[in-house]
């Protein structure tokens, strides 16, 4: 596995905590099955942001499109 640095100027510290965490995920993935299935995150999920109904046109609309409960 090859790491580069591409911008900025880390500290070894912070370089072998981004090497940690690289390496860390990379041993869960290759600790997975081959055939297991997987889940997405939620928070990539499109439902999750649209996940009330769109106000419907008025006066005052623009004002319900933000806020929750409006």
């Amino acid at each position: 596995m090859t790491i580069k640095v591409v911008r900025g100027n880390p500290t070894p510290e912070e370089l072998a905590a981004a090497l940690a965490v690289v390496r860390a995920r990379a041993a869960a993935a290759a600790a997975l099955p081959s055939g297991a299935p997987t889940v997405p995150d939620a928070w990539s999920d499109p439902s999750r942001i649209a996940a009330r109904r769109v106000p419907q046109p008025g006066p005052a609309s623009w004002s319900r499109t933000y806020w929750p409960g409006g």
